[in-house]
């Protein structure tokens, strides 16, 4: 197995650089895949297992429950949360070390999407659309110079971003979106609207995908680095959502959007071969926002099970109860078995199957759903009132 020879990490209220370095046997080094950053090796359970730990340490400190509570109630993402998580190092996990990343895999990711959920899944959310939908999306097909540009600052936190795929109409189905981008004398020109862009009223930086030639169907499809500075570009509305709330999502409007063409991310009409390898891997890293839910829930039903008490003795007596308990544990097990398998195989093999990163995100998706309802039911009338979080965790 692999191990750090460091994992450098300054004991200060902001967690700083978790940056390893690798040593490995010859025997049991993994091929280099081009998913991964440059000079990668895949960790071992102990590292991986250190790093779950500074991500707790990270969430008591910073994302306590009534900064999750707040977060929900006021549906704003607390932006004082990207300094700190750049501070700590988790914006970066999968970029490369010369322009601030870590340097790290995918089951690493996973664990920290894990445990920012765990705390909020608000904050997680918007958290994994910064560093897999954006950061990771330039990693895996941004140019040398635009990783330069744009890779420190996000990982820094000191810009925000995200990416503009769905439209009003256009979800499931990407090629029929109608957002257009018009090649002109140095660039293209965007016009069009996207739909539920999460972090999009907050972005600075946008990876959008539209039509160069709309008549090639996906093979038409281009996708742009785009400032939202820029003129014409204008976030319409922030969406108020039934759950996640906090994790800002808006309506996006490109007026005449000039994008220069050093800002084509890939090939022109190369679109989709770059949604689908970013696609993939966001579903995997997505897939662990359902586990950290899980635990939440399993972390406020248990030691209530053995708090309230009915007929005289802790419901946790209770055999009907205690199966309830042990099936939320299961779901969460299995769930976090498939999540960590998946993401070990990308890590070790290089291997990145389409069925199990959209089985793991399914798989975990409807087992959080059920927890959360077990949660609620466990509690009680408490269940159903804000004091305690179990509505959110079910929201979420």
């Amino acid at each position: 197995m692999s191990s750090f020879k460091a994992l450098r990490i300054l004991a200060r209220p902001a967690v700083r650089q978790l940056r390893p370095t690798i040593t490995v046997t010859s025997m049991q080094s993994r091929l280099h895949s081009s998913k991964h950053p440059k000079g990668f090796e895949a960790p071992a359970t102990e590292d991986l297992e250190e790093l779950r730990e500074r991500v707790q340490e990270f969430t008591r400190r910073e994302i306590s429950e009534e900064v999750a509570a707040h977060t929900d109630k006021s549906n704003a993402f607390p932006n004082a949360m990207w300094q700190k998580l750049g501070d700590a190092g988790f914006l970066g996990i999968t970029a490369d070390e010369d322009v601030g990343g870590l340097g790290l895999g995918y089951q690493a990711h996973c664990i920290v999407m894990e445990e920012l959920s765990r705390a909020s899944g608000s904050i997680a959310l918007s958290y994994a659309a910064h560093s897999q939908l954006c950061v990771n999306q330039l990693q895996l097909n941004g140019s040398p110079a635009q990783k330069a540009k744009y890779l420190p600052g996000l990982i820094a936190g000191t810009s925000v971003g995200g990416l503009a795929m769905s439209e009003s109409g256009s979800g499931s189905d990407v090629v029929s979106m109608r957002t257009t981008a018009k090649a002109v004398d140095g660039g293209y020109v965007l016009n069009g609207s996207k739909m539920w862009i999460t972090n999009g009223p907050d972005a600075h930086v946008i990876v959008v995908y539209a039509k160069t030639e709309p008549t090639k169907g996906s093979k038409g499809i281009t996708a742009f680095i785009v400032d939202t500075t820029t003129q014409g570009f204008s976030c319409a509305r922030k969406l108020d959502k039934m759950g996640m709330r906090g994790s800002n999502t808006g309506e996006l409007m490109f007026d005449n959007v000039f994008v220069p063409e050093e800002n084509v991310l890939g090939k022109v009409n190369g679109g989709v071969r770059v949604l689908m390898e970013g696609l993939d891997l966001e579903r995997l890293v997505l897939s662990a926002g359902p586990l950290g839910l899980m635990q939440a829930a399993l972390d406020v039903a248990l030691p209530f099970s053995h708090q309230r008490r009915q007929f005289g003795q802790p419901i946790a007596h209770n055999q009907l109860v205690q199966g309830k308990l042990a099936d939320m544990h299961t779901k969460l097990q299995a769930s976090r078995a498939y999540t960590y398998a998946t993401a070990r195989a990308v890590d070790e093999q290089g291997t990145v199957r389409t069925e199990d990163c959209a089985g793991a995100i399914l798989y975990a998706a409807e087992r959080a759903t059920e927890c959360s309802l077990d949660c609620i039911q466990l509690l009680g009338g408490m269940g159903y009132v804000e004091e305690m979080p179990a509505s959110r965790l079910l929201r979420e």
